[in-house]
């Protein structure tokens, strides 16, 4: 039992090693850029360990993305649900597409989702990763938001879909932009208020 625990945790250990070693050169130099024999001497692991682990470089791309959306969403969910006193599910959207625009001003993190994912993996298979996370979260709260009759009672999903969608624009803007789509998200948002 004890030399099973001891292989697991030496396997988990390979695989995070090699995540990580990936996820900070694929945010540095970009998917292409971005060889295996680099992300092995990185994570300080053999080439066969890559492959025990990966099918191939695409398939540990696909691993750093689906960590960079399930990292990027618990960030977004304390940002929504912290803040001052005002509550409120249409503050929690605001406060959440807030958390969303700061995490995503990370320079690597945007290089990665939002430049190198689509191309890699293409549209669909970002979005599948995109619903467990970060979109599975927003339509929660969109419909939290129409149940409470703080927002109009429009579709819940493609409300959703669109607010995504903006977040994603966004998250492309740098320096100075950055706060006039911030202003515009939280208007949007606002005016979807019943009240």
């Amino acid at each position: 039992m004890e030399v099973r625990r001891r292989q697991q945790d030496r396997r988990a250990a390979t695989r995070r090693a090699l995540v990580s070693a990936a996820r900070t050169l694929f945010a540095e130099k970009g998917y292409a850029a971005t060889s295996t024999p680099e992300i092995v001497a990185a994570a300080g692991v053999t080439r066969g360990a890559l492959y025990h682990h990966f099918a191939d470089k695409q398939a540990l791309f696909a691993a750093v993305v689906e960590e960079e959306h399930a990292l990027l969403a618990l960030s977004i969910h304390q940002v929504a649900e912290g803040g001052d006193d005002e509550t409120g599910p249409v503050k929690a959207l605001v406060r959440g597409g807030e958390g969303f625009l700061s995490a995503m001003q990370d320079a690597g993190r945007r290089r990665i989702l939002v430049v190198d994912a689509p191309a890699v993996l293409g549209r669909a298979a970002v979005d599948e990763i995109d619903a467990r996370h970060g979109l599975r979260t927003l339509i929660e709260g969109v419909n939290a938001a129409i149940e409470a009759g703080a927002i109009r009672d429009v579709p819940a999903l493609p409300l959703a879909h669109l607010l995504n969608a903006m977040f994603d624009r966004a998250a492309q803007a740098e320096g100075k932009d950055v706060d006039a789509y911030r202003k515009v998200m939280k208007a949007i948002i606002r005016g979807l208020r019943t009240k």
